[in-house]
């Protein structure tokens, strides 16, 4: 039998709902337009990802946009898992907020195959949870149960954003993902908006694993300001569950994100004299400025607390980490001129990926193509983000 050829595709794997199509609430913090259908034609006509794991689809009014669209024909379901949309494919996904006992919460990412298995959860989920329309909502459960009934049903698990200070496995929980979870029933992990795979590397349990980079987005604009390149031979979720185990050939080959010095917790932060300590110095347990205590630590920082290792090793599986910046970063490149550049080259990953520099200074001028060129290289220069406010793009 002729083994299927392969082919590469971008992957944005942690996008919310803001509201369902009946105008409720899903992620309080979500943008309005983040609705099912306006996520799936965002990323197909606009972004150019081709593969998007749209979060919050255990509620129950998300469920029944899903059942509207697919009656309606404007998508279907795939044999294999997902939901295709023209040319993307949906993975159904749900964010989970864990704690176990003696430690801070932490949030997980869950994925199904399809709506009918999503709509099983959503019954399980419901004697557990108090609100089971919301988005991150706590699981009054134990979090290894959680696990055995997730892959009991032909999911996948994979912890979100391990080390931003609130709600993740290392950034609040605990110092080892051992002491949270089945280390067998993980399928992946995300990193968040403050990490790279450099910094991943000082921490041994997390070898084995391939690595997410996702948007986590809150409202559509922010829909691929972090993804994946994989290789796989079809769109769907028997094809996405290979990518993660590295199976018959199929990988993630790249990680794109932002330099982790714009995360809004790369650094850490002092809450009483409101500093960014952009220090060499990363134990420190008082603000080098103040002397207060209050602490807000840092991505960095707690790494390297928790770290076993002295310097980064990331294993030779890992794919390489690219840093870039998504067109909305770039100053001086308004809604506009990004409109002109959409019209004309199609999608934000053409442009970002193929695109020659003379062609988008055909559009927006050689000063401008020339910084999306040093974006989409990652070699603008950053100021370091800590305490919730992202960091910045210095001009040159």
């Amino acid at each position: 039998m002729r083994e299927p050829e392969l082919r590469s595709c971008y992957a944005d794997l942690h996008i919310h709902i803001g509201r369902t199509g009946r105008d409720e609430p899903v992620k309080i913090s979500g943008s309005r337009d983040l609705t099912f259908s306006r996520i799936a034609a965002e990323a197909a006509h606009r972004k150019g990802i081709e593969l998007i794991g749209i979060i919050d689809c255990h509620a129950p009014g998300v469920q029944e946009d899903i059942h509207s669209s697919l009656m309606k024909g404007e998508m279907k379901e795939l044999a294999d898992g997902g939901i295709q949309y023209r040319g993307t494919t949906i993975l159904l996904g749900s964010e989970i907020e864990i704690r176990e006992p003696g430690m801070a919460p932490a949030h997980l990412l869950v994925y199904f195959p399809s709506l009918s298995i999503m709509e099983q959860f959503t019954s399980w989920l419901s004697t557990r949870m108090k609100n089971v329309g919301l988005s991150s909502q706590r699981l009054y459960a134990p979090v290894r149960e959680l696990q055995k009934q997730v892959y009991g049903m032909g999911g996948m698990v994979i912890p979100a954003h391990i080390f931003t200070p609130h709600k993740s496995i290392y950034g609040s929980a605990a110092d080892q993902m051992a002491k949270v979870l089945n280390l067998e029933e993980i399928s992946a992990v995300e990193l968040g908006l403050s990490a790279d795979t450099e910094m991943a590397g000082y921490i041994s349990e997390l070898d084995s694993y391939t690595i997410l980079t996702n948007s986590d987005a809150h409202s559509l604009g922010k829909i691929g300001r972090e993804y994946n390149e994989m290789k796989l031979a079809e769109l769907n979720y028997r094809e996405f569950e290979k990518v993660l185990a590295r199976q018959e050939g199929r990988r993630v080959i790249a990680n794109y994100g932002l330099n982790p010095r714009l995360g809004k917790y790369h650094r850490s932060y002092c809450a009483t004299c409101q500093s960014i300590i952009d220090e060499q110095d990363v134990t420190r347990q008082r603000c080098p400025y103040c002397g207060s205590p209050k602490l807000v630590r840092g991505v960095l920082d707690r790494i390297i607390s928790i770290a076993d290792r002295e310097v980064s090793r990331p294993p030779a599986n890992r794919p390489p980490y690219y840093y870039q910046i998504p067109l909305e970063f770039i100053p001086g490149l308004g809604p506009s001129k990004r409109e002109r550049l959409l019209e004309r080259f199609g999608t934000e990953m053409n442009i970002l990926h193929h695109v020659p520099t003379a062609e988008i200074a055909d559009v927006v001028g050689e000063e401008l193509a020339v910084r999306i060129s040093e974006a989409r290289s990652g070699s603008l220069i950053v100021s370091a983000g800590g305490g919730g406010t992202y960091g910045k793009i210095v001009h040159p």
